[in-house]
């Protein structure tokens, strides 16, 4: 071969080369960019999860309940929105057991029961309606502790004790808030023993939750047990006095600042005890807390300072004498 056919060859094929190799990076260009399209989106949506999650202080500290009503279902249902895109998010998860469960009580459940006098019907359709939230919201929290450890639902139904041990601190705030709406939604379901049957479920999920971490939020464990002690099966010792001792153990957790102690223990005690002062000393108490002194606990208090009221309104229909 001639020096200038050789040198000819050797071109066209560095000229091939380049192109084939154009093409190749071209392609694979193409992936990376399309992978990284998608670890963008991820990302965004990570972030935008994060910030979601974490927007709680947000909605405790407003003063305007009625405003917090109204928002809470689009905030609710963007939650999901991600959780539909990112459904391993625990801080979702969390938000989402919690927000749910705090909707319910809060205005749903509380608007059924001002009902009821004027509406039973509608009361009802209400209560059916908060169970379905409050069941929306345990399965948020199964999910959430399904995380760390696979097929805890099934296991916390089946061996509760057994269950909740393998649950450990990280695991308190989704512990409690599954607790707290399992447990809702077990009270206001009477009429129905397959959701019965979950109560010692409810009782592995709080009590495991006590023991890793009895101050948890300012003492909303104690808070739950003021109103779980009267009816929890086979305990021993006398239910009021573990009700009380979870009362005074709340509010030194608190220091005396959150109004729902006072009421929790009115409703569960006095009531049944058809103590008529004390539960009058204790919602007096609760309407006296300001508020504005814990802006962290604003809406909770404002929240529960309603209840109060309305139990102070139906005082004659709750004692007998």
């Amino acid at each position: 071969m001639s020096a200038a056919r050789e040198i000819r060859v050797r071109i066209a094929r560095t000229a091939h080369f380049r192109k084939a190799s154009g093409a190749l990076l071209v392609f694979f260009g193409f992936l990376f960019v399309f992978e990284t399209g998608c670890s963008v989106r991820r990302y965004a949506i990570n972030k935008l999860a994060d910030a979601l999650a974490n927007t709680g202080a947000t909605f405790s500290s407003d003063d305007d309940s009625d405003l917090i009503r109204d928002a809470l279902p689009f905030s609710l249902k963007l939650v999901e929105s991600l959780l539909a895109e990112s459904p391993h998010h625990q801080g979702l998860l969390l938000a989402a057991v919690q927000g749910f469960t705090q909707y319910s009580y809060a205005f749903v459940q509380q608007e059924a029961d001002e009902r009821e006098p004027l509406d039973l019907a509608g009361a009802e359709r209400l209560r059916a309606r908060v169970r379905r939230l409050y069941l929306r919201a345990r399965n948020y929290g199964i999910r959430g502790l399904e995380i760390r450890h696979p097929d805890f639902g099934a296991s916390v139904r089946k061996n509760p004790k057994t269950a909740a041990q393998v649950a450990s601190l990280p695991d308190v705030p989704l512990l409690y808030w599954t607790a707290a709406a399992w447990g809702a939604a077990i009270a206001i379901s009477k009429d129905n023993p397959e959701l019965i049957a979950d109560l010692p479920a409810v009782e592995a999920l709080i009590d495991r939750a006590l023991e890793l971490n009895e101050g948890y939020d300012a003492g909303s464990i104690h808070g739950f047990l003021i109103t779980y002690e009267p009816s929890r099966p086979g305990a021993k010792g006398n239910p009021e006095e573990r009700s009380r001792r979870h009362f005074d153990r709340a509010l030194t957790l608190s220091s005396g600042q959150l109004a729902s102690p006072f009421v929790a223990l009115a409703e569960a005690v006095s009531i049944g005890k058809q103590d008529r002062k004390e539960f009058e000393s204790l919602l007096g108490r609760a309407l006296a807390i300001q508020a504005d002194a814990k802006p962290e606990w604003r809406l909770s208090n404002l929240v529960m300072q309603r209840r109060a009221r309305w139990l102070l309104s139906r005082k004659d229909e709750l004692f007998l004498e």
